[in-house]
């Protein structure tokens, strides 16, 4: 009891085939394989953003020169001195 054999599922197959008919069966499990192939193409896609995401970027080719005007905010000089500041008024 509480088993069924394969007499059993036969016999509800049947019944499945003769309700719903050959093709609507068909059609139902070519659209399980649809959807099935669907969500694993999204999870794949998901998958290529969050390791793009993750990368870090890339390093930029041609470095722009330091601005004078950021130069001139800095406190220190790495030697522990004040940094000079830039002559701004001959520099144009």
């Amino acid at each position: 009891m509480g088993e069924f054999s394969i007499w059993h599922w036969l016999v509800v197959l049947l019944v499945v085939m003769l309700l719903f008919g050959g093709g609507k069966v068909s059609s139902l499990m070519g659209d399980l394989a649809k959807g099935i192939k669907s969500f694993k193409a999204v999870m794949a896609e998901d998958d290529g953003k969050a390791k793009q995401a993750a990368a870090p970027p890339a390093a930029p080719t041609a470095a722009a020169p330091p601005s004078p005007v950021l130069e001139a905010r800095d406190a220190t000089a790495p030697t522990g001195e004040p940094a000079k500041k830039p002559d701004l008024e001959h520099a144009a």
